[in-house]
């Protein structure tokens, strides 16, 4: 995986204090880039953005991207090369609760971002981060392609449908000249890794229930979802953003970054092997880690969630030259080793760790 594009390169990540943000920052920062970061404050101490210090090692603006005059300032202030957007109400559950704010967010906001990147011309790339769930779900057994149509049943799910017709529209509108930004949109599966502490997300249930030692509660466990490892969408954003750089006319457009087909599996499937794998390897510190154990909760009258929901990937692997190299239990056992080790050390050198490993594994799988 040769990413040298981005050394010495200004490079805004927006949601830089969320879970895949800080991942990206740290990516970033480890590859020589000159990091600026546009987000609200972090929501957990624990998290990846507050335990690494990733922070203090880059320009750190708190903006609400709802805010286009404070949007603007950021990047007149720090004109960037390249922009990736992942700054986002991201859950579907709270899209439920405050559904005019999910919208307002995920779709103004990324309005918002692309007007400043239309108004910066240092800015020469940008991926914009959106969600398989942007795809009207008919829940086929095949994966959806990137020419499907975008829908949503819930509003979570419709505004980032919306939000990549927006992205579509100001590609077309302003960006399809010579000289102009190079704009493509990354659309990626459930992504799980360390320093996810989100309320409602399956992962970090888990980590909770063990670290209690209760036993876990689980809405949906035969819902089917297709489980990546967060350092697997990360790596084919930084391709796809080089790709935009060198050859902007190529690569201007939709990318779906998932799995492959043996990384697609059951919730109660998933909670079973991180159960496992705590019982192998955890330590004392984590008391409920050989007796931890779930039940469902399902209730017909909970919200709408799809329960069979896949990518197909072929585009990005064929012209991109991106593939996902973690299968199932590699992703299930590096995520779970970030929770039992990141208490106990430096957490900025576990996600380089992590990130050095996946990218020696990519490397030996991909290009040899």
């Amino acid at each position: 995986m040769q990413l040298d594009i981005f050394n010495n390169k200004k490079v805004l990540v927006t949601g830089h204090t969320g879970f895949k943000g800080a991942w990206l920052s740290i990516w970033l920062e480890q590859l020589g880039a000159r990091v600026t970061g546009l987000g609200l404050g972090p929501l957990h101490e624990e998290g990846v953005f507050s335990a690494s210090g990733i922070g203090q090692r880059m320009a750190d603006h708190r903006c609400d991207i709802r805010d286009l005059d404070a949007v603007l300032a950021v990047f007149e202030a720090e004109q960037p090369d390249i922009v990736f957007h992942l700054a986002a109400q991201a859950l579907v559950l709270d899209g439920y609760r405050d559904p005019a704010g999910t919208f307002a967010i995920n779709t103004q906001g990324t309005a918002n971002i692309l007007e400043a990147i239309r108004l910066t011309p240092s800015v020469r790339a940008a991926v914009l981060v959106t969600t398989d769930k942007c795809y009207e779900n008919q829940e086929w057994v095949y994966g959806y392609r990137e020419t499907d149509p975008m829908g949503g049943h819930d509003p979570y799910s419709a505004s980032k449908g919306a939000a990549e017709l927006i992205i579509s529209s100001y590609r077309r509108s302003y960006f399809s000249k010579p000289g102009t930004a190079a704009i493509a949109s990354g659309r990626a599966g459930n992504v799980i890794g360390g320093g996810d502490w989100s309320g409602f997300r399956l992962v970090p249930d888990i980590i909770r229930a063990v670290q209690a030692g209760q036993t876990l509660e689980i809405r949906s466990p035969a819902a089917i979802r297709p489980w990546q490892h967060v350092v697997e969408p990360l790596g084919g954003y930084l391709m796809l953003a080089q790709k935009l750089w060198l050859e902007p006319d190529r690569y201007a457009e939709a990318w779906n970054f998932g799995p492959l087909p043996n990384n697609q599996h059951r919730v109660g499937a998933v909670v079973d092997a991180f159960f496992e794998y705590f019982r192998q390897h955890a330590p004392a510190h984590l008391p409920g880690s050989r007796t931890a154990g779930w039940r469902d909760v399902s209730d017909p009258a909970q919200p709408h969630e799809a329960g069979l929901l896949m990518l197909d990937i072929s585009k990005a692997i064929h012209r991109l030259g991106w593939c996902p190299v973690l299968d199932f239990r590699e992703t299930v056992q590096l995520t779970a080793d970030w929770y039992i080790r990141f208490s106990q050390e430096n957490v900025l050198d576990l996600c380089r760790q992590h990130i050095k490993h996946y990218e020696t594994l990519w490397n030996s799988r991909n290009e040899n």
